[in-house]
């Protein structure tokens, strides 16, 4: 969708505070207003839509604390590594 909108300025943006029981996602990202949408969709009791600008190709989302999450993953060694690429060339796989 072309949006007039530099990569720099297609933000997502999540933002909660301690006491509401609610997180709000404002995002550009294809994948996950997909994502959302389909749990939106799928669990309207945990999340819903709360905006949509297809102009801008935006959307924001509400949904209940506990069920997003964020993931924090560690580097891989230069073994673990060396390991994949092997595994990947094997298997005729690219690995970056």
């Amino acid at each position: 969708m072309k949006t007039g909108l530099t990569k720099a300025q297609k933000t997502t943006e999540i933002w909660f505070n301690e006491k509401e029981p609610t997180i709000h996602v404002r995002t550009h990202n294809t994948d996950l207003k997909k994502r959302l949408a389909v749990y939106a969709e799928k669990f309207p009791t945990e999340c819903r839509l709360l905006d949509d600008d297809p102009e801008f190709g935006c959307m924001e989302f509400e949904i209940a604390k506990g069920r997003l999450s964020f993931r924090l993953t560690e580097p891989y060694s230069e073994e673990r590594r060396k390991r994949a690429s092997e595994y990947a060339k094997k298997n005729g796989l690219k690995w970056r």
